[in-house]
């Protein structure tokens, strides 16, 4: 990778452009269609085939032999944004339809017993990612135009079971992303400047980076088999650091030439996750799960530029101000017979930021999870495994620019204030194969 990324830093989806509003912030849950068929309840708990690592890797020694897991998950989301823009005395209704694109997210992950302690795997997914453009004739663009990323996370894991009741596993992650963030005047303006006023076009570019990064993370996590029946998996996935570095233009950081090229970098700490989970085998044919996820949103406060060519270097681009979020799953499976198990599920994601912190580019907003799915197994090697799911996001309303956040005050003077709402659905459907060698 030659380009780094500087951007909103909104990551990342798995070798295609993701999408927005899956689960909090721009977190993704989207890793296995088993999971999606049960609203991804009670993962750091369970244990059906390879793609279980990537929860929690202790839930390697629930795996016999050697398993091998891939499928993809297809992503339709309808994400709208209506509202009015206010240019002094004028006011004009505007709105951005299908602000997000479809996007097939792909995983693949491979398991392996080494005796009957040691357990390895490998898990290619991903964790974080969205996308989101409005269209040209959006009266809001302003504030911001366009974000995107793409990103491959390459977590290999190993895990050991203490005894009969307790399994331990840590792995490293390895991301790689690329992306990109804009923001065009939605209106005719001028820029004061030391040598007189500047004329700006409608459509001119007032911010536009790119580029990619390598970056490390890890995780950790623990299961406890209280008894043949009951089991508690914990998982820590600890916070990514990365130090995003590109090329940047725009009237923000150069008036006179906004088109052209400057290198600059960004730090960016994707947050800290934790996944409490438990599943509960409440007859030969009816098992329960569950969870509570934690993200430490609240890491996510600004996001500063840094181009070493400026008089001023350190260039404030998004003041976030976001907050810790919650994700509450409840799921069940149920055996329809030695083939087939039906699951289903439903699921909480608490919005990562307050109505007052809503933007236009990251329109975060409450979901309700809907989920339901399939297992058939071919064979003793082969299993088959299909989910859907369709998610609620409510209506929320944006305001920008947000009152003392100087950034937004900035980019009101190309275009105006915006005031609004924006509501959304998503549909969700995986598919996914299983092989035990």
């Amino acid at each position: 990778m030659q380009k780094r990324l500087l951007t909103l830093a909104v990551t990342a989806a798995l070798l295609s452009t993701t999408t927005q509003v899956h689960a909090a912030g721009f977190q993704l849950a989207e890793y296995s269609a088993t999971g999606l068929g049960r609203a991804f309840a009670g993962e750091a708990a369970m244990a059906d085939n390879a793609s279980a690592q990537f929860r929690n890797p202790a839930m390697l020694t629930y795996l016999t032999g050697t398993q091998m897991t891939t499928g993809a998950i297809l992503v339709m989301p309808n994400i709208d944004v209506e509202g009015e823009v206010t240019v002094g005395n004028v006011t004009q209704a505007t709105a951005a339809k299908d602000m997000a694109g479809n996007a097939v997210i792909p995983n693949f992950y491979v398991s392996h017993q080494l005796n009957q302690q040691w357990f390895i795997g490998v898990a290619l997914g991903t964790n974080f990612g969205m996308a989101t453009e409005l269209d040209d004739d959006f009266l809001g663009s302003q504030f911001g135009n366009e974000a995107s990323i793409k990103a491959i996370e390459i977590n290999p894991n190993v895990a050991y079971r203490i005894n009969e009741q307790l399994s331990v596993g840590g792995g490293v992650r390895l991301v790689l992303g690329e992306g990109s963030i804009g923001a065009k005047s939605s209106a005719d303006a001028v820029l004061p400047t030391p040598i007189g006023n500047l004329p700006v076009p409608k459509g001119t570019t007032l911010k536009y980076m790119e580029g990619d990064d390598i970056s490390w993370g890890w995780q950790l996590g623990g299961a406890w088999q209280i008894n043949a029946d009951h089991r508690i998996g914990l998982n820590y996935r600890s916070a990514v650091d990365q130090r995003l570095e590109g090329e940047a233009n725009g009237l923000a950081f150069n008036p006179l030439a906004p088109n052209q090229k400057l290198a600059g970098s960004m730090e960016l700490s994707l947050p800290a996750t934790v996944e409490l989970a438990s599943f509960h085998q409440l007859t030969p044919q009816l098992a329960v799960h569950a969870s509570v996820n934690w993200t430490d949103w609240s890491s996510f406060e600004k996001l500063e530029a840094v181009i070493p060519s400026l008089k001023v270097p350190t260039q404030l681009v998004k003041q976030e101000n976001w907050e810790d979020s919650y994700r509450f799953a409840l799921g069940a499976t149920y055996r329809l017979d030695d083939q087939s198990s039906l699951r289903a599920g439903v699921a909480y994601d608490m919005s990562a930021v307050s109505d007052a912190n809503r933007t236009l580019t990251i329109p975060e907003m409450n979901r309700v999870w809907l989920s339901a799915g399939y297992g058939y197994q071919f064979s003793k090697q082969l299993d088959l495994d299909f989910g859907v799911t369709y998610i609620i996001a409510d209506e929320s309303p944006v305001v920008e620019p947000r009152p003392g956040i100087d950034s937004d005050n900035s980019a009101a003077l190309f275009g105006g204030t915006f005031s609004g709402t924006t509501s959304g659905n998503i549909l969700l459907f995986g598919v996914q194969a299983s092989y035990r060698f």
